[in-house]
């Protein structure tokens, strides 16, 4: 497989093999993922009218969550590994969910079905070009006036200073920071964020988030961004 056919499945040959060795499968939903489901979802809607879409949902840990509240959720992965995973803890718990293997540029679903789209941490491993791809989809799958969880890691990112460049304007062979042996990654600027969204779209908030290890030998700076953009056409 090639490293853009990698990225647009951002869990491809590295993140398959870390799933299928029954790593980094995550029970637990991710705090940013629930503060965006709760400040955004309408009160005035059923919540089992409320469609959620998380692309590269992995285990499905935040789309768990979101079930047991009583959202209709829907979820694509890259790895057959997270997938198989989730739909057997979902059947377990008798939870309701369409889990599915897929690439992220043809998102299996049709046009204007969800409310909310989430990516943490996905599209983040593509190629800037695979991912302004991939969020034209999101465009596409969201309703009008619907919002889109944007979490890529950032350029103030300790991991790359330590990789080289990759094709696509990934980093690749990262050596250092919290980021190594997971693939290629792209790290997202200020200016990249402004071009992603740059047509289609309102930015709702755009937050960057640092966290620092101050202890020998590490001193790293683990930084990323928490995006909000709703559908304006």
């Amino acid at each position: 497989m090639s490293d853009k056919e990698q990225a647009v499945s951002p869990v491809g040959p590295v993140w398959e093999s870390i799933y299928s060795e029954g790593k980094a499968l995550n029970r637990y939903p991710f705090d940013q993922v629930v503060s965006f489901l709760y400040r955004n979802f309408s009160r005035s809607k059923p919540r089992s009218e409320t469609k959620i879409l998380e692309i590269g949902c992995g285990a499905g840990n935040n789309l768990w969550f979101a079930a047991r509240e009583g959202f209709c959720v829907a979820g694509v992965d890259g790895s057959p590994s997270a997938i198989e995973f989730a739909q057997k803890r979902f059947a377990d718990e008798g939870l309701k969910g369409d889990l599915r293997v897929a690439d992220f540029i043809k998102l299996p679903f049709g046009d204007n079905a969800f409310d909310f789209v989430i990516d943490r941490e996905a599209l983040t491993c593509s190629p800037f070009a695979d991912a302004q791809k991939t969020v034209a989809e999101v465009h596409r799958v969201l309703e009008p006036g619907g919002k889109f969880f944007f979490n890529p890691y950032s350029d103030r990112h300790s991991s790359y200073a330590s990789g080289k460049p990759g094709p696509g304007g990934v980093t690749v062979d990262i050596s250092g920071g919290t980021l190594t042996n997971i693939g290629p990654i792209f790290f997202y600027g200020k200016r990249d964020l402004h071009a992603i969204f740059a047509t289609g779209w309102k930015l709702v908030s755009m937050r960057h988030i640092e966290y620092m290890e101050e202890l020998e030998p590490l001193y790293n700076c683990h930084a990323e961004w928490i995006v909000v953009s709703e559908k304006t056409s």
